[in-house]
């Protein structure tokens, strides 16, 4: 859905909030200025709806941080997880309440768009930006952000939000440092019925034969999405990894309908989250889950933090009460998903080194098994988890210390 501006004036007009990036970060970004009261546009290079490679799993915060009236377009609702060990060891953990939900991804953030033009926001598709100014020829005065996009035409806003992706121009303008990249491959495979039957309700989870990686099956009607990932560096070796993987589900015969890959991008530490009127999030900002590399839950936290925040930048009428409200927001960021990002790297690094520990762990102690319900269903987070339960906290400490080598084997 595309839309044009009518005349010169038009291209002159100072919008309240741009958003550059139209995934689930920058929808959420978008709904929270424009349910606020501001003028929104949403920028997207791609038309809507656009396939991204994604699992699609939808944990409780993802859930929780949704509009109000969203209705979930889940292909399977998952009750049961299968874990193995690189294809060994497998075990089934049940549960009677839902874990989380699986959703495929052009529908799920095309409704997400809807919701935030139904609030009032403008999207306009098909449109790249070139770069962001916020000093020269083309800003008007300091309260105001140049967007120049490819062809020459500038939009004009009061604060933006970069949402498009960790490779996007915005980062790249706000000063984004990266310091995990990883390779995700998958395979959207079309099943037959009684294939599909099989896995109703339930996903593989396979730890992986490179450090740090792991595996997975989703199941979402006649089809599964299969994936993998691992750091970046091993490429061959991941897409081994997944055509051994597929291979032994008995999947081999099955022509995938998409296969792809995408590079997942950690944010450093101290990685800035905006830059004068401009903004960060999602997986432009460097935001998700170290260990699992979840992204929609943060993408969707983040975005709402970022829309709410430019609105107030929207307003600041100096460069003083700019950099106050850009520095709330990123202490909003760092003390919620910051939190959780910091405990994710320590797990993640503690499985690279002991991946047997955490299968035998996982599959044979029933706190662990809790522990894992209470975050997909979104009754804690990861941060919160260790923060305030003792066992917890004694249990990531004691894997931070066993020495390498001391592994487990299930």
């Amino acid at each position: 859905m595309s839309s044009e501006n009518s005349s010169a004036d038009d291209v002159r007009q100072v919008w309240d909030v741009v958003v550059v990036g139209a995934g689930p970060a920058g929808a959420s970004a978008a709904y929270a200025a424009a349910v606020a009261g501001r003028r929104v546009l949403l920028l997207e290079k791609a038309e809507l709806p656009r396939y991204k490679t994604c699992g699609g799993g939808i944990i409780g915060p993802s859930r929780d941080s949704l509009p109000p009236g969203f209705e979930l377009p889940f292909k399977d609702r998952v009750h049961a997880v299968t874990f193995s060990n690189n294809g060994r060891f497998s075990r089934t953990r049940r549960s009677r309440q839902m874990l989380f939900g699986l959703i495929n991804r052009p529908e799920f953030d095309q409704q997400l768009v809807e919701h935030a033009q139904k609030a009032g926001a403008e999207l306009r598709t098909g449109v790249a930006v070139q770069r962001v100014e916020q000093h020269g020829s083309a800003v008007p005065d300091r309260r105001t952000v140049a967007v120049v996009l490819q062809g020459g035409e500038t939009v004009l806003a009061r604060a933006v939000v970069g949402a498009d992706g960790s490779a996007g121009r915005i980062g790249a303008h706000v000063g984004v440092k990266l310091d995990q990249v990883d390779l995700g491959l998958e395979a959207e495979i079309p099943v037959p019925e009684t294939v599909a039957e099989d896995w109703k309700g339930r996903v593989l989870i396979d730890w992986g034969p490179m450090p740090g990686s792991y595996g997975w099956v989703f199941p979402k009607g006649d089809t599964l999405t299969v994936g993998v990932i691992s750091r970046r560096g091993e490429g061959a070796a991941t897409k081994r990894y997944l055509e051994d993987f597929i291979g032994r589900l008995g999947l081999a015969g099955f022509e995938p309908s998409i296969s792809s890959g995408h590079l997942t991008r950690c944010r450093a530490d101290d990685s800035p989250l905006s830059r004068g009127r401009v903004l960060v999030c999602g997986d432009a900002a460097g935001l998700l889950e170290p260990w699992t590399r979840e992204g929609i839950s943060f993408a969707l936290r983040s975005g709402r933090l970022a829309g709410e925040w430019a609105v107030r930048i929207a307003e600041a009428h100096d460069a003083v009460d700019t950099r106050r409200q850009a520095l709330n927001y990123a202490f909003a960021v760092k003390a919620g998903l910051g939190v959780e990002m910091s405990v994710g790297k320590r797990m993640l690094a503690a499985f690279e080194r002991r991946p047997g520990v955490f299968h035998a762990v996982l599959t044979g102690f029933r706190p662990a098994w809790k522990a894992f319900k209470d975050i997909t269903q979104g009754s804690t987070t990861l941060g919160e988890l260790v923060r305030t339960h003792p066992l917890a906290h004694r249990a990531l400490v004691a894997l931070d210390r066993r020495p390498a080598g001391d592994e487990v084997s299930s």
